[in-house]
Formats: C-alpha cells, sequence, structure tokens
C-alpha cells in the first residue's frame, strides 16, 4: 500500500442540499452524489467553427490527473484497505431514503458528526497500525453548497468533533455555500421555514450550529482553523440556474449563482474566486473547468498569489475637476475589474469579477478620497484576488506566468445631488490593461517576479518584461505564510495612479 505523501491525501466529497423526497431519492440513487457529473459545452475555435467542449467532471479528472480511485468495489463501499488517494462521498442523505434509512434527513451537526466519524474510519483503513503514516495522515473537505456548512459545523462546533478530529483536515474547499445564509426576496429565510429543512440557511439557526454570533455566521468564529486554508468559489451566473423553472434565480435576484447572492458565498478573510457559473445544472459550478482547475490548484499547487489595489490618484474628467473646484458636491463611484487566468489557459479563468457578470469591486470616491482630492488614511483598498499556481504545469520557460486583466471605469457622477449626464460616457474607463507576470523562485525559497502591460507589447518574450520591485513587510490580504511582497505601478493617461500589491507565498 502507498504510503502518504503531501499534498496528495484523501478527499472526502459532501454534497449539497436536496430539498424534495425525489431530490433526496434522486441523490441516493448515485454513487457519487453529482461529483462525477461533468458537461458538454460549445465554444468558438480559432478558426472561428463552433466545437464541443467537454468537461469529465472532477471526479474524472481527478483520477486522470492525480491517480485518485474511488472507494467502491463489487458492488459495495470497500471496507478493507483504501490508498491515500482515495476519494471518498460523504453519504449523508441516505438516512433521509427509506430504501437506506429511516426516511428523515440528518440535521447539521448530526451529518457533521457522521462526517468525523468517517474521517476516523477512513484513517483506520488507511493506515492501520502504522504510526508514521497516522502521524501524516490528513483530508481535504471539498464540498458544494449545504455540504460546506456541514464541513464548517465540523470544525466550529466542539460538540461535533474532538480536537483531534478536526485537526486531520488540513484543507476545504467549497462550491457555492451560502456561507452567510439564502436570502429570498432580500429576505434571509425565516427559521420558522423548517419545511424540508430550509431553516438550515437562517442566520439566526446557522449561528447555533456553528458557534458564532447571528451577524458573524460567515466566520470561522474561534474554531483556530486557518483562514487560509479555507477557499470560497463563488458562482456568479444567475440566468442559467434553471430550479423550479427559474423562480429560485427570480428570488434570489441579480449577483448570485441563481440561489446563493455573491456576498453571502465566501466565509469573510479567506481566499476565494468568483467564476461566471450557476450554482448548479449544465451550468453548474462543480461541473465545470473553472472550478476543478480552481480545486486542483489549491489542493496540490506549490505557489499562492494575492493581490490588493492601493489607489493613489483618481482623477475627475475637466467638467467635473472645475465643478469641484467652485465648490460643488461631487459624488463618483468606481468599478474595479480583474480577471486572472494562467499561461496555457484557452477556455477558463481562475477568477473574474467583472461589470458583465455583476461581480465587479465597487468602490466610491468617498471611501477612498476627500472632498478636497486627499487620500484619506488608511483607505479601504480592495483584495482583487487570491490565486493558486502550480509550476509542476509550466508550459514554456522555466517560470510560473499568469495574466491579470485590469480595467477601471467610473459608474457615473453626481453633481451637487443631480445626475452629471450632459457630458457623460457610459462605462469610460480611467484605466485598461493586461498585466501579464512571469514567477520564479530563488534559492533561497523567495521569489522574483518580472512584467509586462501586454496591450502595447507582446508577453512572449522575456525581454519585454521588467523587475519588480520589492514592498516592506506588510499586509496584503489574506493570512499566508513567508510571503515576498511586490509592488507594480498602475497609470494611466488620464491621470489615473495605483499601486498593485502582490503577495506571493510558498504554498503546501
Amino acid at each position: 500500500m502507498a504510503r502518504i505523501q503531501r499534498p496528495f491525501y484523501p478527499i472526502i466529497y459532501v454534497r449539497g442540499y436536496a430539498m424534495t423526497r425525489d431530490e433526496v431519492i434522486q441523490t441516493t440513487s448515485t454513487p457519487y452524489m453529482g461529483f462525477e457529473a461533468g458537461s458538454t459545452k460549445i465554444r468558438q475555435a480559432q478558426d472561428g467553427r463552433i466545437v464541443k467542449f467537454v468537461f469529465e467532471s472532477p471526479l474524472v479528472r481527478l483520477m486522470k490527473d492525480y491517480d485518485y480511485r474511488d472507494t467502491y468495489a463489487a458492488g459495495a463501499e470497500n471496507a478493507g484497505k483504501l490508498s491515500p488517494r482515495s476519494i471518498v462521498i460523504h453519504r449523508y442523505y441516505d438516512a433521509a431514503d427509506p430504501a437506506f434509512g429511516d426516511g428523515k434527513a440528518l440535521s447539521i451537526p448530526d451529518a457533521a458528526k457522521a462526517l468525523a466519524e468517517r474521517i476516523v474510519d477512513l484513517r483506520e483503513r488507511i493506515c492501520g497500525n502504522n504510526q508514521a503514516d497516522r502521524q501524516a495522515f490528513r483530508v481535504y473537505l471539498v464540498a458544494h453548497s449545504m455540504g460546506g456548512l456541514i464541513c464548517r459545523c465540523l470544525l466550529q462546533n466542539p460538540e461535533v468533533a474532538t480536537a483531534e478530529v478536526r485537526g486531520l483536515v488540513d484543507k476545504v474547499f467549497t462550491y457555492a455555500t451560502p456561507h452567510n445564509g439564502i436570502e429570498v426576496g432580500g429576505i434571509n429565510v425565516p427559521s420558522l421555514l423548517s419545511i424540508n429543512d430550509m431553516n438550515n440557511f437562517n442566520r439566526g439557526v446557522m449561528a447555533k450550529y456553528l458557534k458564532v454570533p447571528k451577524d458573524k455566521v460567515n466566520t470561522l468564529g474561534d474554531s483556530g482553523f486557518p483562514l487560509e486554508r479555507f477557499f470560497s468559489l463563488v458562482g456568479t451566473n444567475s440566468r442559467d440556474y434553471a430550479v423550479a423553472h427559474g423562480l429560485s434565480a427570480m428570488a434570489a435576484g441579480q449577483m448570485s449563482d441563481g440561489l446563493v447572492r455573491i456576498e453571502n458565498a465566501y466565509v469573510a478573510g479567506s481566499p476565494r474566486a468568483f467564476v461566471n457559473r450557476s450554482h448548479s445544472g449544465f451550468f453548474g459550478i462543480v461541473n465545470s473547468e473553472e472550478g476543478y482547475q480552481n480545486l486542483s490548484r489549491f489542493l496540490f499547487g506549490d505557489l499562492s498569489a494575492t493581490a490588493r489595489l492601493d489607489i493613489t490618484a483618481l482623477p475627475f474628467p475637466p467638467e467635473i475637476e472645475q465643478a469641484r473646484k467652485r465648490g460643488k458636491k461631487i459624488a463618483s463611484s468606481y468599478y474595479i475589474e480583474a480577471t486572472v487566468a494562467p499561461r496555457g489557459a484557452y477556455t477558463y479563468d481562475l477568477t473574474s469579477r467583472t461589470k458583465a457578470h455583476e461581480s465587479a469591486v465597487r468602490r466610491e470616491y468617498a471611501e477612498l478620497f476627500d472632498q478636497d482630492g486627499n487620500l484619506i488614511r488608511d483607505a479601504r483598498a480592495p483584495v482583487l484576488f487570491s490565486v493558486y499556481l502550480d509550476s509542476s504545469k509550466i508550459t514554456a520557460g522555466s517560470e510560473v506566468s499568469f495574466s491579470i486583466d485590469l480595467a477601471v471605469s467610473t459608474a457615473g457622477y453626481e453633481v451637487d445631488g443631480a445626475l452629471f449626464l450632459k457630458q457623460h460616457i457610459p462605462g469610460e474607463f480611467l484605466f485598461r490593461d493586461t498585466l501579464v507576470l512571469f514567477a520564479k523562485r530563488n534559492d533561497d525559497g523567495t521569489w522574483a517576479l518580472r512584467y509586462v502591460w501586454a496591450d502595447e507589447h507582446w508577453a512572449t518574450g522575456p525581454k519585454n518584461a521588467a523587475e519588480v520591485a520589492r514592498m516592506g513587510k506588510k499586509a496584503v490580504g489574506v493570512a499566508q505564510s513567508a510571503p515576498t511582497l511586490f509592488a507594480v505601478p498602475v497609470a494611466s493617461s488620464k491621470g489615473f495612479q495605483a499601486q498593485l500589491s502582490i503577495a506571493l507565498s510558498p504554498w503546501v
């Protein structure tokens, strides 16, 4: 039996919410509970043809790319020894199917307790009495929707699992989990709505089983689990979620994945990515190339990259600037867009926050500058992304390379409370360009970084890339171990100025 080898720990998949009895039965009738679901879509090829694009499923890709295996044999779950590279399905819904259980769905805490028991059993069947393996044993939890709340309950509720069991969880990856509850028509699901266990998504109920205050249900509380090892993948496609004939998407509204609002789909302070996928279905977030690329790099990658945009000059159009100098009160807001893709990517982005997908970062002028145009001390600078990269996937040269499509545009201006419309150009950009970064590890474990702005320079040749200056030691966003910090100057001919602060950290 193969020995445990970081980073290839066993994976436990925890599926999401099944609302009706029919959905429960459909769920329990499949061995992999959705982790095997793939998709076949179309895309436009280089020559203009419309061709088929096949995503086999995260289960199949993990088997193909990393030699993982399921835990079924001879028509049943394997009861014997297992490989460390095992994919286990946490079948907590079996109890709700009369064919397998008593017909009653487990509560979130009970499903989390069953997950804790599964982790312990998995350690026994992988490690046996081998003390070195038992010491090295860890698991990855991968969850969709409500499954992420079950994982959090395991980590945060001391009544569910012992500290020893919680310590066996190395990383958690959630797809479209309502970490801050679910809202219907802008109102949080009421606690009295116990039919089909929908009150699991009420913040008051969540606070109880997650052991956090009601106003902090999207935090890991006092669990002690490292924030940087908890990843949230956020869906931004509300249009293609077809559940309930589109009524769910209508109730959730825009700026959602059709069920979970974007602002509710991540744990505060933890890394996250945004992909234009819906909660489930043909355009679902689990059965997507974007989802798989984020999952595999978070689990097995070796480089973490986080970026923050520190804006230092935000110019007004001439007419607005003249009005400001005359003492008029100016109000304005801006969209900051960032899309990140690794070199070699052709069919996916790792994260994409754009106006078109209703996920761009929005900042008001007053959050950054005072009325006289002076930068506010400790202005709230947006963290644009946290992505994970894998040097084993380098497709050219010896450097890890990735691109950032960066854009800053105005959402409009008000002068003394009135919209400025006469000269308004919708979506006028203050800055827009593509930054390509090349990262290489130094002998001392730090990183060197080069960059090129690709809208006017070729990014395929190294001679165009400039060295990036290192910054002093200060936080950029998500907590990271031993980061190397860099600063890339960002400027436009309109007078926009900023600094893109980038942290590169070893990731294991």
